[in-house]
């Protein structure tokens, strides 16, 4: 296959993640080590991107995204800057005919991700959102056994994405507590992973509704500092929402989840079985027959755990009975977008996979302002 040379735009700790993940591919698949290349690298200023690029080992550094743009010897970009510059970056990239890689939540709303959706469309170029967590072989594993029909008729379902970060009143203002940088709060943060496991194995969501809550209304400015700022985001989203089958089921999400590190699972319950996911037991999927004898002796119903581990599809080291973790996740999401560039498939999840959990994303907050159900057709 070709050698893919990726221009990475943006380093902060995400970034140094995708550019871990992009060296560690050909260890897992038994390609080249020259086969996936960095070969540039743009921040925001030329001292940060001097840093990044010697992190990186690239040749190339710069302080303007465009001037990777232009450069022949750049395949796709992988963005992985704050929300808010995503869509320009996104177009500039699709009109200067890059692939594009780009993490989540995919906009700042619902028509930037239209309009990015519909730019790489017209240009004819592979697109992918960094939904890393339907990557977890147990996850892929639900999703079968939703498609075989093993549940049979869904009765209802249950996600949730809390995590601890934000209950110190005293943790000062960043970009994520910023609407005109973020987009959202806990909503956009967490709540598009999870919104889009559900997603991945149910199907499309067709209406929602929503409650946001701020609960840490103000925060220092900096670290120590005795002046405050106001927050203008969700610290936590509770969600209730429909499948266009008509399946029932609640979301939580919380940044403010006291004792959660990553907490991240969901259940589906159907008339035939149920499956449950928790991130925190990557390797396994707890599932139940109910076509399993009930009998007190002798009978064997009751969730059991199936065993994942880690089952990626040509993978050459380590060995599938180890337990996948989030940078395994990562480096599958890249492998499956650089695939697709190279085999000229199909990209999932797909910028119109991101596009629709914008939608749901936007059909909760304007449920929580103007209270109700909200349809995803009406934003």
């Amino acid at each position: 296959m070709p050698k893919i040379r990726i221009g990475l735009i943006g380093y902060g700790g995400i970034g140094r993640v995708h550019a871990a993940a992009y060296r560690a591919i050909p260890f897992h698949y038994g390609l080249p080590a020259d086969s996936i290349e960095i070969a540039g690298v743009a921040t925001t200023s030329g001292e940060t991107a001097k840093r990044a690029a010697d992190e990186i080992a690239c040749g190339f550094y710069t302080d303007d995204y465009r001037e990777l743009l232009q450069r022949e010897d750049i395949d796709a970009v992988d963005i992985c800057t704050p929300n808010n510059a995503h869509h320009e970056i996104a177009l500039a990239a699709a009109g200067a005919r890059k692939h594009i890689y780009c993490e989540k939540p995919l906009a700042m709303n619902a028509s930037e991700a239209a309009s990015m959706t519909r730019a790489v469309r017209d240009a004819g170029v592979k697109s992918q959102v960094t939904f890393n967590f339907r990557f977890f072989p147990a996850v892929m594993r639900a999703r079968q056994l939703m498609e075989s029909g093993f549940l049979g008729r869904v009765f209802s379902f249950r996600g949730r994405y809390h995590r601890a970060s934000y209950i110190d009143s005293g943790k000062p203002m960043s970009w994520r507590l910023q609407r005109a940088v973020t987009g959202g709060g806990a909503l956009f943060d967490l709540g598009s992973h999870i919104l889009d496991l559900l997603y991945f194995v149910l199907g499309e969501f067709d209406s929602v509704s929503g409650t946001l809550d701020t609960l840490i209304k103000e925060r220092p400015i900096a670290k120590g500092s005795a002046e405050t700022a106001p927050v203008d985001v969700d610290d936590i989203a509770l969600l209730h929402a429909r499948t266009l089958d008509g399946t029932l089921g609640t979301v939580e999400i919380s940044r403010m989840g006291t004792g959660a590190t990553n907490d991240l699972s969901f259940e589906i319950f159907g008339q035939k079985g149920a499956i449950r996911f928790d991130l925190n037991e990557p390797a396994w999927l707890s599932v139940y027959d109910a076509r399993d004898a009930a009998a007190p002796l002798g009978g064997q119903r009751g969730f059991r755990k199936v065993e994942a581990g880690s089952r990626y599809d040509g993978q050459r080291a380590p060995d599938w009975t180890m337990s996948p973790d989030f940078m395994r996740s990562h480096a599958e999401c890249q492998y499956q977008f650089i695939r697709s560039i190279w085999e000229d498939t199909a990209t999932a999840p797909s910028f119109n996979d991101g596009l629709h959990v914008q939608k749901i994303m936007a059909a909760a907050e304007a449920s929580s302002r103007n209270g109700g159900w909200v349809k995803l057709a009406d934003v």
